[in-house]
């Protein structure tokens, strides 16, 4: 079932915002995506997208950015699309070389590397606004089909 914001077209669904401070913020914030997927009538599969894009941003902004806050905004465009926008930002040193932190295999730390390529694989839209000493925000947009 839809919010009644999302089926009256005049209405609009204040965004909720997620303090990404301590390592329980992280489930927190997949929990808080899960259920905006679901409240947008998402698929099981297009929910695991948003819900592991939303993951790994959210872990970079802890893990990297000394923590941040995670926006969640439930679309709806002029077709009448539904779709969830995530802005996660951090106050972090930033991202020197953004061509290479997208490149898969390239990490700064521990993991495999696929991270914010493969979050930009799991979404419709991928923005980066970073500079070093400024922090990183990305917004990320998923439609529902």
């Amino acid at each position: 079932m839809l919010p009644d914001e999302l089926t009256d077209p005049g209405r609009d669904v204040p965004p909720l915002e997620h303090a990404v401070r301590a390592e329980e913020d992280l489930l927190t914030a997949r929990h808080a995506v899960r259920s905006s997927a679901v409240a947008a009538g998402f698929s099981i599969v297009d929910q695991t997208k948003i819900v592991t894009a939303a993951s790994e941003l959210v872990r970079n902004a802890y893990i990297h950015g000394g923590g941040g806050t995670m926006t969640i905004t439930m679309l709806r465009d002029d077709r009448g699309r539904l779709g969830l926008r995530l802005r996660v930002r951090d106050d972090g040193p930033g991202i020197a070389d953004v061509g290479q932190a997208m490149t898969d295999g390239f990490s700064t730390g521990a993991g495999l590397g696929h991270g914010l390529g493969g979050t930009r694989r799991l979404v419709d839209e991928f923005t980066i606004d970073t500079a070093p000493g400024r922090g990183t925000t990305i917004t990320i947009t998923r439609w529902k089909p």
